[in-house]
């Protein structure tokens, strides 16, 4: 008897277990059916709506999405304040994928590039159709801005600039310049006009000053000869200052060199090499020239001879008596350089950066000292870029310097 009602006790106390394991695995599904609820319809979950280790998880689980939702709001609030930041600037302003295709635009893109709503996703290049902007896009140097008229109005020119940003993500800026192009405009055609002006009567003032010059050589006067000496000089470097301006105002306008010319540019050193040794006379410069006799150039010859002569010239008048120029014209994998290496004065570098301004003077009486113009420079850098080529300078004062030209391969030539 004792042994079936302790049977029957242990039967009934297996089940009361059975039934509390089952209750309590049921509750704990039943939250966790209310914990996937919530995390798939994102609810708020108050802390109160569960007990002990569920109260404890919801309690986290709500801190933590306070948190989340504290910070999206920051970040929805910062990206509303810059989307409307963008949108209120006056620069075209376009977010390109890796792809280049168009993901946002804000409203001055639309009145400058002319996009328009449907044209997100589009390629950027299949909506702006100009060679020069597809070149400047896909070579990836943003260093310096585009200039290019604007594909919906043809009067306006706009200075294009892509910063990378992200995971090779872009974004194309662009801004109305056309004001300051129709200044630039105004400038080049006064400097052209006044120089035309001016190229007539230093024509007969130098001609005055030669006669005069040939009868003093008849009746010498130590006094007067100083002082024609100095007009005559300074004629000439009127003359010299207003061909150069010439020059650079046709450079301006000009468009870039052909590329069918061949250019003998071995022979064309070896006749500067004998004008800068001319030029150097008693100062006794080492002037070496290293050239690959086979390495021709398409171009234009006089512009290019203008430039190379500018800067052998220049490395003679800033080179003390004795010192070394090296001339170079070589070829490597990027292209055809022309290298001119001095052991001049050298220049400081915060001058470097501006030498290719038009009248900078690093030192304005030693320029005039070497009758100098300050335009040089400007020269050499409109030749080049006709050229599609770049200028380089590296110096150090007191050793020299080195003036480079880079000229890609497009315009490399061999003669057959």
């Amino acid at each position: 008897m004792l042994a079936l009602f302790l049977g029957a006790m242990i039967g009934h106390i297996l089940l009361l277990l059975w039934l509390a394991t089952l209750g309590y695995l049921f509750w704990h599904l039943r939250h966790v059916f209310r914990l996937e609820k919530w995390l798939s319809e994102m609810k708020a979950f108050q802390p109160s709506e569960g007990g002990g280790i569920w109260g404890e998880i919801y309690y986290h689980l709500y801190r933590q999405q306070e948190r989340y939702r504290g910070r999206k709001r920051r970040l929805t609030g910062f990206l509303t304040r810059f989307q409307e930041l963008i949108k209120a600037m006056p620069d075209a302003t376009v977010v390109l994928n890796t792809a280049g295709e168009i993901e946002w635009f804000n409203d001055a893109a639309e009145q400058l590039l002319g996009l328009r709503s449907q044209d997100r996703g589009q390629r950027i290049e299949n909506l702006i159709r100009y060679p020069a902007f597809t070149t400047y896009l896909q070579q990836g140097n943003y260093q310096e801005p585009l200039a290019m008229r604007s594909p919906e109005w043809h009067d306006m020119h706009l200075s294009m600039l892509i910063v990378p940003y992200g995971l090779e993500q872009r974004l194309l800026l662009a801004r109305d310049v056309t004001r300051i192009h129709r200044l630039e405009e105004t400038r080049r055609d006064f400097v052209a006009n006044v120089s035309h002006e001016l190229r007539t009567p230093l024509t007969v003032i130098n001609g005055m000053v030669e006669n005069i010059a040939d009868v003093m050589a008849e009746h010498p006067d130590a006094h007067l000869q100083r002082s024609i000496d100095l007009v005559q000089e300074q004629a000439r470097h009127m003359t010299r200052l207003v061909e150069d301006l010439l020059t650079l105002s046709r450079l301006e306008t000009s468009q870039p060199s052909a590329i069918n010319g061949v250019v003998n540019v071995p022979q064309m050193l070896q006749q500067i090499g004998d004008e800068a040794r001319a030029l150097s006379g008693a100062r006794g410069h080492d002037i070496t020239l290293m050239v690959e006799e086979s390495l021709h150039l398409k171009g234009d010859e006089g512009q290019l001879r203008s430039a190379f002569s500018n800067l052998i010239s220049n490395a003679v008048r800033y080179t003390p008596p004795g010192g070394r120029i090296a001339v170079r014209w070589y070829q490597d994998a990027s292209g055809a350089h022309f290298e001119v290496a001095d052991t001049g004065i050298g220049i400081a570098p915060q001058h470097v950066p501006r030498l290719t301004e038009r009248f900078y003077r690093v030192d304005s009486g030693r320029s005039r000292e070497s009758g100098g113009t300050g335009l040089g420079l400007a020269i050499v850098k409109h030749i080049l870029e006709l050229h599609d080529a770049r200028l380089s300078i590296e110096s150090t004062p007191g050793k020299g310097s080195t003036f480079a030209c880079h000229f890609g391969l497009v315009r490399v030539a061999h003669p057959t």
